[in-house]
């Protein structure tokens, strides 16, 4: 894509709302802007990040057995007042009425609707278990929406919900989960930590949030230091090995890691050594839960059992917060410049620049390797613009691509271009078809 005709509306000052560098970054990179309090449009760049987002997300749910559905924003309160939560659920829910003055609301979060979608749909034991899962806007009318995509009030969101006859077959369905979710954002680049959690609205008894370290996170957490050391990567995952998926639970839930809401001061301090307490903040970018029969009992949710008697399913929900993964990564991810994308996120793999629009000899060079890279598979973002060198390094900074590729008239007459990763760790002046071959091989592999 050409800069020159490519919609970035770029900031050089950062808007007086935003708080922290999530939100000023997304702001000045023109990844969005404010609709309403809370509610935001994705401009191209950033709905070019949270479609790479919400594709891992996919990938991993599909990997792990869930099948995709997509379920309505608008959902009838009757769902809920059957289930007990129309009233409990508080102010966040937004109620509305149709013109036939038949109660809605806009869905929170969906476990009422699927779970009397599975009760008229599933009869018999033969049909569990079941993984279903969708990724679907939400609303919750925060009082006071804040950070950008951090506490908005609409967002993006994956959620899961498992359906077993019995609390072992749940059980296994919730460690199934719990895998795939360290998978999931260990792709993008990010240590999430499990840690145990309060389930709140959602209701149960085991609940884990996944929590990314940050001063600007919301939750308070601590942990020993040594959660931080897990690779989930470093070996495949087979979702059928029900022993390779519990050990691989028992290593991340072996050392102490809890939110505020669980924290035990007395066991944080017999159980970990005072060289590897962490205490601070973290940003909570998913959460997992089993409930039991919390909604299949009253909603019927019933299926016939091996001899022929109703059994109420054991259920367990699983969400992740697409939009606000965006955030989160970028919190993670920065420095005073701008943005470090991590390359499976990035909007897009290479930025191009050319320090002297107009000029013959950089015109061409430029438009031969721009057509290579395309040919080769890679997303380049060429900037052709007629601006300063200055303007262009302070937008490449900002915008943050994992790879910059610099093209001027002094360095074509050496035979050099500069090849830079955006997070430091590589700056070469390198012969121009070097330069390629490496990026093709590299951002291409």
């Amino acid at each position: 894509m050409r800069l020159s005709r490519y919609y970035l509306p770029t900031l050089k000052e950062t808007p007086k709302e935003a708080e922290i560098a999530s939100h000023r970054l997304m702001l000045r990179a023109g990844m969005m802007r404010q609709a309403a309090a809370g509610i935001y449009a994705w401009l191209p760049l950033g709905l070019r990040v949270l479609r790479k987002v919400e594709a891992i997300v996919r990938d991993e749910q599909d990997r792990a057995g869930c099948q995709e559905m997509l379920m309505p924003t608008i959902q009838p309160a009757e769902l809920w007042q059957r289930s007990g939560r129309y009233d409990a659920y508080g102010p966040e829910m937004l109620r509305i009425s149709d013109r036939h003055e038949r109660e809605l609301l806009y869905g929170p979060t969906n476990e009422d609707m699927l779970t009397d979608i599975f009760a008229n749909t599933v009869r018999s034991y033969r049909d569990l278990p079941k993984l279903l899962y969708h990724i679907q806007w939400k609303f919750r009318d925060e009082v006071r929406p804040r950070f950008g995509v951090m506490r908005g009030r609409e967002f993006l969101m994956k959620d899961c919900y498992s359906f077993d006859l019995d609390f072992e077959g749940a059980k296994r369905s919730y460690d199934r989960m719990f895998v795939c979710y360290l998978r999931t954002f260990a792709r993008m680049g990010l240590k999430a930590i499990p840690m145990e959690a309060e389930t709140g609205p959602i209701g149960g008894n085991l609940s884990h949030e996944f929590i990314i370290l940050a001063d600007t996170g919301e939750t308070e957490v601590f942990c020993d230091r040594g959660v931080l050391d897990f690779d989930v990567l470093g070996s495949d995952i087979d979702y059928g090995d029900d022993d390779g998926i519990a050990a691989t639970i028992g290593s991340f839930t072996s050392l102490y890691a809890r939110t505020e809401d669980k924290h035990e001061a007395a066991a944080f301090e017999s159980e970990v050594p005072a060289d590897r307490r962490y205490q601070g903040r973290g940003i909570e970018v998913g959460q997992v839960f089993y409930f039991g029969k919390k909604y299949s009992e009253p909603m019927g949710a019933e299926v016939a059992g091996p001899d022929g008697q109703p059994i109420a399913v054991e259920m367990g929900s699983y969400g992740i917060g697409v939009s606000r993964l965006v955030g989160a990564i970028i919190e993670a991810s920065h420095d005073e410049d701008g943005i470090i994308w991590p390359d499976p996120v990035a909007p897009f793999d290479v930025q191009l620049i050319n320090l002297r629009a107009g000029d013959d000899d950089c015109d061409a060079a430029c438009d031969g390797i721009y057509a290579r890279l395309r040919e080769a598979g890679l997303d380049v973002l060429y900037d052709d613009r007629d601006e300063r060198p200055g303007v262009k390094f302070a937008d490449a900074d900002l915008v943050g691509l994992p790879w910059r590729l610099v093209i001027g008239p002094r360095g074509l007459k050496a035979g050099k271009v500069e090849l830079k990763r955006r997070d430091k760790s590589i700056e070469d002046e390198v012969p121009l078809d070097q330069a390629v071959a490496r990026l093709i091989e590299t951002a291409g592999g």
